[in-house]
């Protein structure tokens, strides 16, 4: 009998919380954008709002990067530098390089760790991963194209910081992860490979 495989969990999280955070980004940017500046949108009264801000600077490179640093509006957005909530973003100099680079390398991590059998076989796991690379990929998309992450998610109830969809699939992957590893049971091993290690 053929093990079960969560791998499809993990790769549909993947591929909705990135898509989600990256749709997000662009069209609550696009929406919010007004005369060069950016705008916002109160869900919450008093507590939550949708936050766009942009710089006063246009987009001078004559790339295919261009369109795509522009579809929200023509002056380039505001980013994040560092890492979540703004970590490190006063060193912006070096930061967006330096967590690209973890992102990168996070990124490899996650993606080979998917190929082992006890992963594929625990949902938890995999579900928590995909939710790490989901946040890891849509930042580092950011980091590569706008040379830091865009964030539009406000909770000025308690003057949080600023953020975005994929910060979010990183804090409740990660939060998972830890469940995960303190509740673990070790994956049974499959009805086959048992009666093998008896017959011999």
């Amino acid at each position: 009998m053929p093990e079960r495989s969560f791998r499809w969990l993990l790769w549909t999280l993947v591929l909705v919380g990135a898509s989600f955070d990256q749709a997000g980004k662009y069209l609550v940017f696009k929406w919010l954008y007004s005369d060069g500046a950016g705008g916002e949108y109160v869900l919450v009264p008093g507590a939550f709002k949708l936050l766009s801000q942009f710089t006063d600077k246009p987009e001078t490179a004559e790339s295919w990067l261009a369109p795509l640093r522009t579809w929200s509006g023509a002056m380039l957005p505001k980013v994040n530098h560092g890492a979540l909530f703004g970590l490190g973003g006063e060193y912006k100099k070096y930061a967006n390089g330096i967590f690209a680079t973890v992102s990168v390398i996070a990124a490899l991590a996650i993606m080979f760790w998917s190929t082992r059998p006890s992963t594929a076989r625990d949902a938890p796991l995999c579900a928590a991963l995909g939710l790490i690379l989901a946040g890891t990929l849509g930042n580092l998309y950011d980091r590569l194209i706008f040379g830091g992450v865009r964030d539009f998610l406000y909770f000025h109830w308690f003057e949080w910081p600023v953020f975005n969809i994929a910060d979010c699939c990183l804090v409740c992957g990660a939060c998972l992860l830890l469940v995960q590893a303190m509740w673990n049971h070790p994956a049974k091993q499959p009805q086959e490979s048992k009666e093998v290690a008896l017959s011999a």
